[in-house]
Formats: C-alpha cells, sequence, structure tokens
C-alpha cells in the first residue's frame, strides 16, 4: 500500500532561491510583482557592492538604508534580507545582473528605475569611492534598465556634488 505524502519543497540552495525565499517570508503580504522587484534590488545592491570583490561595511549599511524604504518590510526584515545578501554576495554578484535588471525595466517605470540607479551609485560609493569595476557594472546595469548614458552621468554627478559638499 502507498502512502501519499505532501511533497515538501526542498531548501533553497542558490543564492537566488534563499533571496527570494527570504523576501517572501519578510514581505508575507506582498504580490508577486513586489517580491520581484524587491528582490531584483536585493540582488542589484549585490551585485554592485560585490564588484570591487568587497563588500564595506559603508556599502552594507547603505544596502539596510535602501531595504529600509520598502513599504512594508521592518527592521528585523531588513536584517534577514541583508543576511542573506551577506552570506551568498559572491553567488548573487556573480548571476548575471540582466536577471534583476530585467525585471526592474519590465516592472517599473522610468521614474523608479532611475531612482534604483541613484541608490546604486550611492552603495557604490558609500565607501568613499567608485572603483573602475563598479563603474564599469553600474554603466551596463544603467543600460539594461533601459536607461540612457545620461541617467549614470546625472546620478554620478549628484553623488559627486554631494561629496564635495562633505568635504
Amino acid at each position: 500500500m502507498f502512502f501519499r505524502r505532501k511533497a515538501q519543497e526542498p531548501e533553497p540552495t542558490s543564492g537566488v532561491a534563499r533571496l527570494q525565499s527570504a523576501v517572501r517570508e519578510c514581505l508575507p503580504q506582498a504580490d508577486d510583482d513586489t517580491l520581484r522587484m524587491v528582490t531584483a534590488l536585493a540582488g542589484l545592491l549585490a551585485s554592485i557592492a560585490y564588484a570591487d570583490r568587497t563588500l564595506s561595511p559603508e556599502e552594507e549599511a547603505h544596502a539596510r538604508e535602501a531595504l529600509g524604504t520598502v513599504h512594508g518590510l521592518t527592521a528585523s526584515g531588513v536584517e534577514a534580507i541583508v543576511r542573506v545578501v551577506r552570506e551568498h554576495l559572491r553567488d548573487l554578484a556573480t548571476i548575471n545582473p540582466q536577471a534583476f535588471t530585467r525585471e526592474l525595466r519590465d516592472g517599473t517605470d522610468v521614474e523608479v528605475r532611475r531612482e534604483v540607479l541613484d541608490v546604486l551609485v550611492d552603495l557604490a560609493a558609500a565607501d568613499g569611492s567608485v572603483s573602475h569595476e563598479e563603474a564599469n557594472l553600474l554603466r551596463r546595469t544603467t543600460a539594461a534598465l533601459g536607461l540612457s548614458p545620461d541617467d549614470y552621468v546625472i546620478s554620478q554627478a549628484r553623488y559627486r556634488e554631494r561629496l564635495s559638499r562633505a568635504r
């Protein structure tokens, strides 16, 4: 006699699957589109932060701040997502960032994508400078988000202006 057991989902093993799972747990009331957008944002934060092969404390703090602006995401939810990003940083960053940018490009309007670009530029600059690797990835990400090179220049100029005021 065969007994049917309810099939259990396997534990997510890839960084992307773990990130998707964490976002879903932290935003249980969110619709599928919101879950995909938050996952894509967190994935891009990981990609840009790891472009220079380091995740500085300042970059991690900026990622927390950026995720903290997501409606419905609690402080403990932000920490849970940042923990997954930290634990799976290399995996998330080496996954083609095009998958994350495609979600945002197809699921948001141009103004939201410009805001995302500003967040990513600020993240890259959080440690006081934007490395060559980060700048290259930011340029590719700008294009993948369906934005123009001018959008990148404007975002970078905004960062430089803020930096000069801080000095």
